[in-house]
């Protein structure tokens, strides 16, 4: 499965600089049982219509609830998501 969490900041120019800050927190999924990969995709386009960044994780299915509960997940929603003015989930297989 692919899980991708897509994101728009609410001011793009103060989390620039930010996605090794970013990854360091996703890399730390990989030790959760059934994470196989992550990514981070910046966009490479500044309108107001895009989004500013893609990160996305292979995992097995069953490896979401873990995910889920994870000290990682919590740590990205606790520190970033006070500046993330859209978010969309999309998982695919």
């Amino acid at each position: 499965m692919r899980h991708f969490i897509i994101v728009k900041w609410k001011d793009p120019a103060a989390m620039r600089g930010k996605t090794e800050e970013i990854e360091a927190i996703f890399r730390k999924t990989l030790e959760i049982p059934g994470i196989h990969s992550v990514e981070l995709h910046p966009s490479c386009s500044d309108r107001p219509n895009r989004y500013d960044l893609m990160i996305e994780i292979g995992m097995d299915e069953a490896a979401l609830p873990a995910y889920d509960g994870s000290d990682p997940h919590h740590e990205w929603k606790d520190t970033y998501g006070p500046s993330i003015e859209q978010k969309a989930i999309f998982d695919c297989m």
